[in-house]
C-alpha cells in the first residue's frame, strides 16, 4: 500500500468524539452546612477532568471560605458581590442569604448550565436567599466580557470573591488582571478581593503573591484562617490596591 493510501486508511479508522463524550452531569442534589449556614445545591461527587470542568464540584477551598463567611457575615450584609470562577455555586448560595445582590461567574459552558440550575433551585421564592442572583460567562483576561459586565454594574463591585480557583499557573496573571481592574474600577479601599487559597505547589503559592504585587495589590493573611483543608494548608487572604 502506498504512504498516502495508507494514511487515509488510518484516518478512516479514527473516532472521532466531541466534547459531550467526556462531559459527566450525574449532579445529585447535596446539603452542606458550614456554622449555622445550611445551603442545598446539584453538583459531581468527583470530578470531570477532561475539558477542564473542575467546576462541577465542590473544592476544599469553597469550604475553607464559607466556614470564614458563615462566621462573618456582617462583611457581607448590604454588600454587591462577584464571584470568580464560581463552579457550581456554593460560595454565591451561602453569600445570598446576607449580601444585596451577587454575580457567579464561570468560563465553562456546562459549568454554567449547573450554575443557572443551582440559582433556579435556590431562587428567593424558594429558599431564604435574599439576594438577587445572576450568572455570567466570563473568563479571566477577556477585557469585552468584563466591559461587559461593568456595564450592567456601573457601580462596580463591593467584594471580589475567589475560592480555591488557582490551579494552572497560566492562569494565574490573567486572574490577576481581571481583579486589578475590578478593584481599580470601583475606586481605592472601596473594594477588596477575598481569596480561599489552598497551596498545593510551592511555586503556586510564590506566584500568587508575585503577581498581586506586579498588579500593585497589598496581600494581607487573615490571622486564624490558616488551617489544614483535605492534605494541604489553605489560608485566607485579603487583597486590595495600595
Amino acid at each position: 500500500m502506498e504512504g498516502s493510501d495508507r494514511a487515509c486508511a488510518e484516518e478512516e479508522d479514527m473516532v472521532c468524539l466531541d466534547e459531550s463524550f467526556f462531559i459527566n452531569d450525574n449532579y445529585q442534589l447535596t446539603t452542606f452546612t458550614f456554622g449555622s449556614e445550611i445551603v442545598e445545591l446539584f453538583c459531581l461527587q468527583s470530578a470531570s477532568t477532561d475539558y477542564d470542568l473542575t467546576g462541577q464540584l465542590v473544592w476544599p477551598g469553597a469550604h475553607l471560605m464559607n466556614n470564614y463567611l458563615s462566621v462573618n457575615v456582617h462583611a457581607l450584609q448590604g454588600q454587591s458581590i462577584i464571584e470568580l470562577g464560581s463552579g457550581v455555586g456554593v460560595t454565591g448560595m451561602l453569600c445570598g442569604k446576607h449580601c444585596r445582590e451577587i454575580l457567579l461567574t464561570d468560563h465553562k459552558e456546562e459549568v454554567l448550565k449547573v450554575l443557572k440550575k443551582n440559582i433556579e433551585l435556590n431562587s428567593p421564592s424558594k429558599t431564604t436567599i435574599c439576594a438577587d442572583l445572576v450568572a455570567e460567562k466570563l473568563e479571566w483576561g477577556n477585557t469585552d466580557q468584563l466591559s461587559h459586565i461593568l456595564e450592567r454594574y456601573p457601580a462596580g463591585f463591593d467584594l471580589i470573591l475567589g475560592a480555591d480557583i488557582c490551579f494552572q499557573q497560566a492562569s494565574i496573571p490573567l486572574l490577576f488582571d481581571t481583579v486589578e481592574r475590578l478593584l481599580r474600577f470601583k475606586g481605592g479601599s472601596h473594594c477588596k478581593f477575598i481569596l480561599a487559597y489552598v497551596s498545593r505547589a510551592k511555586t503556586m503559592d510564590a506566584l500568587i503573591i508575585s503577581e498581586a504585587s506586579r498588579h500593585g495589590l497589598q496581600v494581607l493573611e487573615v490571622d486564624g484562617t490558616r488551617s489544614t483543608v483535605g492534605n494541604h494548608e489553605g489560608v485566607i487572604f485579603e487583597m486590595s490596591i495600595h
